[in-house]
């Protein structure tokens, strides 16, 4: 188990049959009118539950979904489409309860058959979910026997069922997909093998300067890519007509390049564009020449020579790590760039190949390659805190204290 984990026991650790189990998953999927447009997150919390159903546990699955500002939020943000798709995956009758923190979930426990499962409606519906509030998570904790966190998406987050909640419990773990999160992003924090090739694509440079710090001391060469590859280039006095560009972080890209270079360490820029006249004006699209954009267009995704270049670095890899998209992927003709890379990554069958979470997980997705891949991160904000070196809340809420930090009797 990574060294993250000490102190803190798996759902394998706990004698389940007939424990009230109480499962914080993070069901926060893409919906687009009542229906799951990606069940990632959900196929990715199955063998968890599974494991607990297998161990004859009385289970109850709680996540929230979305930013409910009040009542007239109910219907639209209801878990009720995920109770249908659990229905469907897990071949049980998903019992959907509106209030969490009244009576009916502690009642309904008592008579629990094994073909049932409870899951709780939207825990953002309490105003006490957010605010990490001990009574919402004193309710929840009156029918838990056991706490297993695999909600790593969420575990950034000081919430009451990520921290107040297992706080109150004694028997907490983590699922296996927190255990897998873990033990592969911690190839990337601690343990990578040369030679190591990170990825970093995305839209803004500013919500990347502590993970890129962090990787100039580990990486052997850095890709950059997306809209934030158009501010290096801006820092080397090259055109990048109307792209996008973060003026205030042009000096801070100026430095980077130089301290990379000044390590040895190989940084690898777009040498060529897909561009357009505007993100709607798909038909205008073509490939610029060089590294330089002419005015009155604007970069939507690397270019050929520049998917080529990439991938021949990613394939000489041992790691590779990506976090960003490489373009607009989600408009179909501005996605070759991010599929490049993907395949790349699938190609290198020798590698760790490890994916970011966020908008990257989403490209890896779409382009076909992610089952080949070494590991694709459900959080997106969590996986970027835990590589930053940031401790997670979810995580140090699980954390049995040490015997040196015990408080010895009087």
């Amino acid at each position: 188990m990574a060294k993250t984990l000490d102190g803190i026991r798996s759902i394998e650790n706990f004698s389940l049959e007939d424990k009230r189990v109480f499962i914080r998953v993070d069901f926060n999927v893409p919906m687009k009118n009542g229906v799951i447009t990606d069940d990632t997150r959900l196929k990715a919390a199955l063998p968890t539950i599974q494991f607990a159903i297998e161990k004859g546990a009385k289970i109850v699955l709680a996540s929230h979904w979305g930013r409910p500002k009040g009542p007239q939020d109910r219907e639209a943000m209801s878990l009720e489409p995920v109770a249908q798709y659990l229905n469907q995956a897990l071949g049980k009758e998903i019992i959907l309860v509106e209030e969490p923190s009244s009576e009916a979930p502690k009642a309904l426990l008592a008579g629990l058959k094994p073909s049932q499962i409870i899951l709780l409606e939207n825990l953002r519906f309490d105003e006490g979910e957010e605010a990490n509030a001990r009574d919402f998570a004193q309710s929840l904790a009156e029918y838990t026997d056991i706490y297993i966190n695999d909600a790593f998406g969420a575990s950034h987050r000081a919430h009451a069922s990520i921290v107040a909640l297992p706080q109150l419990i004694a028997q907490r773990g983590i699922g296996f997909l927190m255990k897998k999160e873990i033990e592969m992003l911690d190839k990337v924090r601690f343990d990578q093998e040369s030679p190591y090739v990170a990825i970093m694509g995305g839209a803004k440079v500013s919500d990347k300067i502590d993970m890129i710090e962090m990787l100039i001391e580990k990486v052997d060469s850095l890709i950059i890519g997306g809209a934030m590859a158009y501010t290096f280039l801006a820092a080397q006095n090259i055109s990048i007509g109307s792209s996008r560009v973060e003026k205030e972080k042009i000096k801070f890209a100026a430095d980077l390049l130089a301290r990379v270079r000044a390590r040895g360490k190989k940084i690898l820029l777009p040498e060529d564009h897909v561009v357009v006249t505007s993100l709607t004006a798909v038909e205008s699209r073509k490939v610029t020449p060089t590294a330089a954009i002419e005015e009155g267009w604007l970069g939507v995704d690397i270019g050929p020579k520049t998917q080529a270049t990439s991938s021949a670095e990613i394939l000489r890899a041992k790691t590779v790590f990506w976090n960003g998209p490489m373009g607009v992927f989600e408009t179909k003709e501005y996605s070759d760039g991010s599929f490049a890379i993907a395949k790349a990554m699938a190609e290198n069958a020798a590698a760790t190949t490890i994916v970011g979470g966020g908008d990257s997980a989403a490209a890896a997705n779409a382009s076909g390659y992610a089952e080949q891949l070494s590991h694709i991160s459900t959080g997106g904000g969590a996986s970027l805190e835990y590589l930053q070196g940031e401790k997670l809340p979810g995580i140090e809420a699980l954390r049995e204290p040490k015997r040196s930090e015990m408080v010895r009797p009087q």
